[in-house]
């Protein structure tokens, strides 16, 4: 750590505002946190969002779903503490048990592995109201002590927007890249570019963008309807550089799916190329 100075607005430095302190020039610190030691995770892909209602977690649990119907390991870490809800869409239940060895987590019916602070809570239905730090905590143990086997893909479930979550999976844990969600709205340029620029300032690998709400397909004719107004992610995208990873269409089945907890029985043909980009990371 370079020696403490004074910074506009606060009397010194602390450990932990220093990093994010426009005058550190020192060298980075390593906030890294070892993975259980009976755990082998070979991918880790945060999944991200600039602002909630867009999504997010439904994307991850569709690329979840689908990189398992390609028979790949995987898991799901629900780092969205204060609103999880994979464990619903995939219909599994606490209480997670562990033993010396660390937590294990729940088995969806198609074999995907769930940690969430819903596993872990008397009541499922019961807030969360914690601050900032202890709710990053939890999420560094949910990699730290949970006994995830082998996976080929841990897919991140990040809360909306660009706090204290984030930055303690972007610090803590080997994201090999993150997916950015997001809807077909005039504030997806800023939403995206809020994300995409968090991810560089980590030096983290944007994968690319999922277009979610894209179109709702009527169910008559087959025309697509831009419910949300006309798409301009392809222009975002091509301006930094990313790609569009899939466009996913307004489904009342999936819904219907997430509701019943039989997640695992959706098919998402939507994000081939999203698959095929993580299959060649």
């Amino acid at each position: 750590m370079p020696e403490n100075r004074e910074c506009s607005g606060a009397s010194s430095c602390t450990k932990e505002s220093c990093e994010g302190c426009a005058q550190n020039t020192g060298a980075k610190p390593d906030f890294s946190v070892p993975m259980n030691a009976h755990s082998s995770v070979k991918k880790v892909i945060g999944v991200v969002s600039g602002k909630g209602g867009v999504g997010k977690s439904f994307v991850t649990a569709a690329f979840a779903t689908q990189m398992r119907k390609e028979g790949y390991q995987v898991g799901i870490l629900d780092a969205d503490i204060t609103g999880p809800s994979i464990p619903k869409m995939f219909g599994v239940h606490g209480p997670a048990t562990g033993n010396d060895l660390g937590m294990y987590p729940i088995e969806a019916a198609n074999g995907i592995k769930v940690m969430s602070i819903n596993l872990l809570m008397e009541d499922e239905e019961a807030p969360v109201v914690w601050r900032g730090p202890v709710i990053a905590g939890t999420v560094k143990q949910f990699w730290s002590d949970v006994v995830w086997g082998d996976l080929d893909y841990l897919f991140v479930d990040m809360p909306p927007g660009t706090g204290d979550v984030p930055l303690t999976v972007f610090q803590s844990l080997p994201v090999d890249g993150i997916i950015i969600v997001t809807s077909p709205q005039e504030l997806v340029q800023m939403i995206v570019k809020k994300a995409y620029h968090m991810a560089a300032m980590m030096d983290i690998p944007v994968l690319g963008v999922v277009e979610n709400f894209s179109y709702l397909k009527c169910p008559d004719c087959g025309k697509k309807i831009s419910m949300f107004g006309e798409s301009h992610i392809e222009e975002v995208a091509g301006g930094l550089g990313i790609e569009v990873l899939g466009k996913l269409p307004l489904e009342p089945k999936y819904a219907q799916a997430a509701d019943e907890g039989l997640f695992h029985e959706v098919e998402s043909p939507y994000l081939e190329t999203g698959i095929k980009k993580l299959e060649n990371l």
